[in-house]
């Protein structure tokens, strides 16, 4: 019997006879990667110019307009704008009155709150600042709203011209509390927000204060006035008035 042969006198398998033979290489042709082009100024300040101007939906025919410009710059949209009535919008003032109305309540219990409050109110078209202010804590305590939320619905209602007519150019804080008080007539303005001066030098004349008083110490020393902080704010005039009066004389 001859030796076993091991595996290490055995001869490779598939081993190459030929050391000088190599694995061919194979080459891959690059690519360049082209950008698309981007557009330049000019198409975009073209685009944008046929877009037209937007203005508040609540403006009569702009939603009409929207429609318009939805059916032609995005057909899918055709058949969902022909099935379904556009949104409709309610007064700003109304809006925010029946949020805090809705405040914190079950929808149902919300809802039978809310057509009471719009009973007294005279109707929804009729919901306005000036009928909210007209309205007692009592009588919306009658109808189920609580004396928080009615504290809200007045102040709501009082600040509501300064929201408005601070938005105008050239009409401030001052120029709103000066038009509330002559003409509108609202009986508890105190004209201190800005800073009123006149009515400040009163106030520090009558009580005899050592410094002019801030926004806060005013809205302190008069809290004895409210609700008719605009009357006592009629006599600080006065009273600087007279002051001024008697200086003159005086010299």
């Amino acid at each position: 019997m001859g030796r076993p042969v091991t595996r290490s006198n055995a001869e490779p398998i598939n081993k190459s006879s030929s050391p000088s033979q190599t694995v061919p290489k194979i080459s891959f042709r690059s690519r360049k990667i082209r950008k698309a082009p981007a557009k330049s100024s000019t198409t975009t300040m073209a685009i944008s110019s046929c877009l037209p101007v937007a203005k508040p939906l609540s403006i009569k025919g702009e939603i009409e307009l929207a429609l318009h410009h939805l059916r032609h710059s995005d057909p899918l949209l055709t058949t969902l704008l022909d099935t379904q009535k556009p949104t409709t919008f309610d007064r700003p003032f109304l809006s925010l009155a029946r949020s805090i109305l809705y405040q914190q309540l079950t929808s149902k219990a919300a809802k039978s709150i809310y057509t009471r409050f719009l009973e007294l109110c005279g109707g929804e078209s009729e919901v306005n600042p000036d009928i909210v202010l007209s309205l007692s804590a009592q009588q919306l305590r009658e109808i189920w709203v609580s004396v928080r939320k009615a504290g809200y619905l007045h102040d709501l209602a009082d600040k509501w011209v300064m929201m408005r007519l601070t938005t105008v150019k050239g009409i401030g804080v001052w120029s709103v509390h000066m038009f509330m008080m002559f003409s509108l007539h609202r009986p508890d303005v105190l004209p201190v927000a800005v800073g009123d001066l006149v009515v400040r030098k009163g106030v520090q004349s009558l009580y005899r204060l050592k410094d002019l008083p801030h926004t806060l110490k005013m809205e302190e020393v008069c809290e004895k006035w409210k609700p008719y902080r605009s009357v006592g704010s009629w006599y600080m005039r006065k009273l600087k008035q007279l002051i001024r009066r008697y200086s003159h004389n005086k010299w």
